[in-house]
């Protein structure tokens, strides 16, 4: 018998809760979009950005390590000249970092 009284609804708490408990659902996925999701867009959209950017002469360096100039485009694919006439193909989603030409990569 008291299992059954322990069941019933309290009355109006129950309406009361659920809004706060929507309202807190909704501050938690705002957090989670400014912090998380939003500059993680943002980090894919410039890293495109910079793979679309890429031209012959640009020194690379590869998701692998490797350090190279590269040497020609192709649509998906880049060729990256890593010294002594060595000429390696690499997708283009393998680009990590793209230096500027001013600044000497240090071996």
């Amino acid at each position: 018998m008291d299992f059954l009284l322990a069941m019933q609804p309290g009355g109006e708490q129950g309406g009361g809760s659920m809004v706060s408990t929507l309202i807190m659902f909704g501050a938690i996925f705002a957090i989670f979009y400014f912090m998380i999701i939003r500059p993680q867009q943002k980090r894919a959209k410039e890293r495109t950005a910079m793979i679309e950017a890429l031209k012959k002469g640009d020194k690379v360096v590869t998701s692998g390590g490797m350090h190279g100039t590269v040497a020609g485009l192709e649509e998906k694919t880049i060729l990256v000249d890593v010294g002594n006439n060595i000429k390696i193909t690499f997708d283009r989603q393998a680009v990590n970092v793209v230096n500027d030409k001013n600044v000497e990569v240090k071996k």
